[in-house]
C-alpha cells in the first residue's frame, strides 16, 4: 500500500512523510504538521481509530481514512473519532486523488491546528506525547483526567459552565451528570495542586462551573 502510494501521489506533485506506526505518526504530525494525513486502521502498536481520536484532541488536519473494513458500522465509527472521509480498499488512484483535493479544500476553510503544547504557569501539557508536568515533576493522568485538563488549558482564565465541559470531555448524552465532572475535579486537584482543599488553580466558579487559573 505505501509503494502504491508513493508512486501515485509522487507523480501528482505531492510530498509525502512515510511512517509506519500510530505512535510515529502522531510525533509526526506535531513535528511536521502536514497539511492532510492518509491513515490505515490497521496499525502494529494501536488501532486507527486511536490515532484519529487523539489527533483530534489538537489537531485540525484533514484525515482520511484507508481500510479493509468497508462495513457501515465501521465507517461510522472512523467519522465519529474525527476522520473527515473514508475509503475502502481497494481503491482507485483517481478517487484518491479526487477525496484529497476535497479535503484539502475544505481544510483552507478551516481555523488553524491548535498547538501540541499547552502552558499556563507551572503547567505544561504535551497533547501530541499525552504527557503532563508541574514543573519538573510528570503527573500521571488517566485519559479522562488528560481530557479534562486539557479543556480547562484551552482556555486558560475562562470560565467553562459544567455543561460546557461535560459536552467536551463525555459527549452530548452527559450534559447533566455534574457528578462525573465533580469526581474528575476531585482528582485532577489531588495530582495538580499542593493543596488539593484549598485549590489556588483549579478554580470552583459556584453554581456555574469551573475554570483554570491562568498564571500557575
Amino acid at each position: 500500500m505505501c509503494a502504491f502510494l508513493r508512486a501515485s501521489l509522487s507523480s501528482r506533485g505531492y510530498r509525502l512523510i512515510e511512517v509506519s506506526t500510530g505512535a510515529e505518526g502522531l510525533s509526526a504530525t506535531a513535528l511536521r504538521n502536514p497539511e492532510l494525513i492518509l491513515l490505515d486502521l490497521g496499525l502494529p502498536d494501536m488501532d486507527g481509530l486511536e490515532v484519529a481520536r487523539r489527533l483530534r484532541e489538537w489537531a485540525t488536519t484533514p484525515i482520511i481514512v484507508l481500510s479493509a473494513r468497508g462495513q457501515e458500522a465501521d465507517k461510522i465509527l472512523a467519522l465519529d473519532a474525527g476522520a473527515n472521509d473514508y475509503l475502502t480498499k481497494p481503491f482507485s488512484t483517481g478517487e484518491l486523488a479526487a477525496r484529497i483535493r476535497v479535503a484539502l479544500k475544505h481544510s483552507q476553510q478551516s481555523l488553524p491546528s491548535a498547538a501540541p503544547i499547552l502552558t499556563a504557569g507551572d503547567l505544561r501539557m504535551d497533547l501530541a506525547e499525552h504527557s503532563t508536568f508541574v514543573g519538573d515533576r510528570e503527573v500521571h493522568l488517566t485519559p479522562t483526567e488528560f481530557k479534562l485538563c486539557a479543556t480547562l488549558m484551552k482556555h486558560a482564565g475562562r470560565v467553562l459552565t459544567h455543561r460546557q465541559l461535560l459536552v467536551q470531555v463525555w459527549g452530548p448524552e452527559y450534559a447533566n451528570n455534574t457528578q462525573y465532572l465533580r469526581v474528575y475535579m476531585v482528582q485532577l486537584r489531588h495530582k495538580l495542586e499542593a493543596d488539593p482543599t484549598r485549590p489556588r488553580y483549579l478554580l470552583t466558579v459556584p453554581a456555574i462551573g469551573y475554570k483554570l487559573r491562568a498564571n500557575w
